[in-house]
């Protein structure tokens, strides 16, 4: 009985999220109310809520598996390896694989939700919030991990990851004025290793 509560909750959770960016990708983000996500996706009003407590939830919670992604890597690095070299080595797999969190998908539905997270206030503060989130994830990986003092963790983590969201904005940028990904890759993948290696001569002997 639970397994078929929690899948019926899933569907229904999935059902909402997806009418809303439906709406949100045809009119916008501003001139979309709850009450006409809520008749899109044939629920209530209050059971919009219930699931996803603030609008902006509706478009948000797609980042949320990736708030925790940088700490996991380093958490699951094989024995031996270094915290960068692993971010480093999941980011440019990401690049390969055209994972959407570093910019490097040119699906147009993809291309359309990044478009409007970024020029919608409300949701790009919200974004801001995921980006302090993962550091303080990432931070506390490092000292459990690694070993690393506090503030160095600290001072580490928010340079990983406001250098992953640097990169992951550039590739959208190019991929938004009209390169594809598959154009856009080779640049790509040079980035990531400048910024790496910068990374990595600004920390070393620390990680």
């Amino acid at each position: 009985m639970t397994g078929l509560r929690e899948r019926k909750r899933a569907r229904t959770h999935a059902a909402i999220s997806d009418a809303a960016i439906t709406l949100f990708l045809e009119h916008g983000f501003d001139q979309v109310s709850v009450a006409q996500v809520a008749e899109a996706a044939e629920v209530s009003k209050r059971t919009v809520f219930a699931y996803f407590p603030a609008k902006e939830d509706l478009v948000v919670h797609r980042f949320a598996d990736h708030e925790g992604e940088a700490a996991r890597v380093v958490r699951a690095r094989p024995p031996g390896a270094d915290p960068l070299g692993s971010l480093r080595d999941h980011f440019l797999r990401g690049l390969r694989e055209r994972d959407p969190i570093t910019g490097l998908n040119d699906l147009p539905q993809i291309l359309s939700f990044t478009r409007m997270v970024n020029e919608t206030p409300a949701l790009r503060a919200r974004v801001v919030g995921f980006q302090e989130g993962a550091g303080r994830m990432l931070a506390q990986a490092l000292r459990d991990t690694a070993g690393v003092p506090a503030l160095t963790a600290r001072l580490a983590a928010t340079h990983l990851v406001n250098t992953h969201w640097l990169l992951a904005l550039d590739n959208f940028r190019s991929l938004d004025g009209g390169r594809s990904a598959d154009e856009r890759h080779p640049q790509a993948v040079a980035d990531a290793e400048i910024a790496f290696t910068l990374l990595a001569q600004g920390l070393a002997g620390r990680l």
